[in-house]
């Protein structure tokens, strides 16, 4: 059965996953391609719509990035984004004009044509916008949809060209009809099916993994992490004895994880796995480094390297695995080319040396981390592995702040255990999305007994999320603050004092580097 896709063109848009989440959330397939992708190639493809994200960029601009003009005569169905909206309208003979006035934020959208996209929609409702440009005059054949109090074409429709577009974003969880707007587009516009679930995706990787690999072998890097361990099992069970899993301890990690995953994945599930320990060359790369790209670098390049020398070892092995997912690909550069800037570099997705021998192949590139969760569990994967918290590549380097040393590793490390420990006991574990203490690079007053001490501060930061593009903080209860403050104050040498991170993605970042 071939694979029903709707394709989202990026113009930089920071919702742009978002976007193709909501899609799959419909049991749609969606993939998401550079904005100038020529005409031809998208319809070779053969999707069964176009959606055009928003973004940062403003079309009255000489140099806006806009799509292949072609794909309007391609036949099918379209829907634009804010951004996406305004450049359907300038493409097609509309008019669009810039204001100082920036409509922002939760806005009353009122409905003028419930048909097509607003089928089965009430007459208004609080839609999230997001724009300083407004279409001022629409294109040939097309009427206006929407409106709000301030802007009076918030949407337009051509129902037989079978285009659309909406001046808000339906993707975003402010906008309370946003899911049913994009089901409409889906299935009553596009004629899509619900059928890509996870058992398909299982199907479809494991053919893939097996096209791919024939009859070499794999090496992939295993860390313990949900991510890392889906991959392995999905190459476990696609090639067997040829996929080789290879721990390597960077000296990075959590206290005692190198025995735990040990433990696990080789007397439990009887992967073959090798152990490497390189937390020496590791720590010695890093030496006086304070700049978190150049860590993130070094880190990504020792851990290749270190893959290398290990896949030397095995014969026949062609390609290295990695549990490499959509998010990580998109902070670190933009993929599709779209207009946006890199927020942060991955190990497993920047670091990547040009000489590297190995081919790479990622069979969770396209996947969000809760879809990643769901196939674990179509794979039998515990809940103790399943609902681990996300745990970084670079590792606890990255919750350094500034120089990595050993004994600045050990007080993370006892720290991070703590934090770990009073969370599961209050049963927040699996509830929230990442739970973790960041090593400041300062120094604090304080007063132990009677005498006065000078220490190191540490920030504590927890954060609820679905996907990982977008978190809140986390409102912990007052008394578990302070039960988690006082233990590592009291047991921990060397931390005298303890702060909470209240910042949300975006504008901060979950990880502090």
């Amino acid at each position: 059965m071939t694979r029903q896709t709707v394709l989202i063109l990026d113009f930089g848009s920071q919702y742009t996953q978002l976007i193709a989440r909501r899609v799959r959330e419909n049991k749609v397939f969606s993939r998401i391609i550079p904005y100038n992708t020529p005409a031809k190639e998208i319809a070779a493809m053969a999707p069964k719509g176009l959606i055009l994200s928003g973004g940062p960029a403003s079309v009255v601009d000489k140099k806006s990035p806009v799509p292949d003009k072609e794909i309007f005569k391609l036949g099918i169905p379209i829907l634009g984004i804010c951004y996406g909206m305004q450049v359907i309208s300038e493409m097609l003979g509309g008019k669009v004009k810039h204001t100082k006035d920036r409509e922002y934020g939760k806005v009353e959208l009122f409905i003028d044509d419930n048909r097509d996209l607003f089928s089965h929609i009430p007459g208004n409702f609080t839609c999230w916008a997001s724009h300083g440009d407004f279409v001022t005059k629409i294109p040939q054949g097309f009427h206006t949809s929407a409106h709000t109090m301030s802007t009076p074409i918030a949407a337009i429709s051509h129902s037989k060209r079978k285009i659309f577009a909406v001046q808000f974003h339906p993707e975003v969880t402010h906008t309370e009809k946003g899911n049913q707007i994009l089901s409409n587009f889906l299935f009553k516009i596009c004629g899509c099916l619900s059928r890509w679930t996870m058992q398909s995706f299982v199907r479809e990787s494991l053919e893939n993994i097996k096209k791919t690999v024939g009859k070499d072998k794999v090496v992939l890097g295993l860390s313990g992490g949900v991510d890392s361990s889906v991959a392995a099992l999905l190459l476990h069970k696609a090639i067997g004895k040829n996929s080789r899993c290879i721990f390597i301890n960077n000296g990075l990690l959590r206290k005692d994880e190198p025995e735990q995953v040990k433990k696990v994945f080789r007397d439990v599930y009887h992967l073959n796995l090798g152990y490497v320990d390189r937390s020496k060359k590791f720590l010695a790369r890093l030496k006086g480094v304070t700049d978190p790209e150049e860590k993130r670098k070094i880190i990504g390049d020792e851990f290749v390297k270190t893959f290398e020398e290990e896949a030397d070892k095995v014969k026949g092995v062609k390609y290295l695995a990695q549990g490499t997912l959509y998010p990580d690909v998109i902070e670190s550069i933009s993929p599709t080319g779209a207009p946006s800037r890199r927020i942060k570099s991955h190990h497993n997705v920047g670091g990547l040396p040009a000489h590297m021998k190995l081919k790479l192949i990622e069979p969770l590139r396209e996947i969000f981390k809760d879809e990643v969760r769901a196939i674990g569990r179509e794979l039998g994967l515990p809940d103790a592995i399943i609902q681990r918290q996300p745990f970084p590549g670079p590792g606890l380097a990255i919750r350094i702040i500034g120089e990595v040393t050993e004994e600045r590793l050990n007080i993370l490390r006892e720290v991070d255990r703590r934090v770990i420990d009073e969370i599961r006991a209050a049963g927040l574990y699996e509830s929230i999305w990442q739970s973790f203490a960041i090593l400041l690079p300062i120094k604090s007053v304080g007063i132990m007994g009677d005498e006065r001490t000078y220490e190191n501060v540490v920030a504590l930061r927890c954060v609820s999320s679905h996907d990982g593009m977008t978190a809140d903080w986390v409102n912990l209860p007052y008394e578990l603050m302070g039960k988690i403050s006082n233990r590592i104050i009291n047991e921990v040498k060397g931390v005298n004092r303890v702060v909470y991170d209240i910042s949300s993605k975006p504008p901060a970042t979950i990880e502090w580097e």
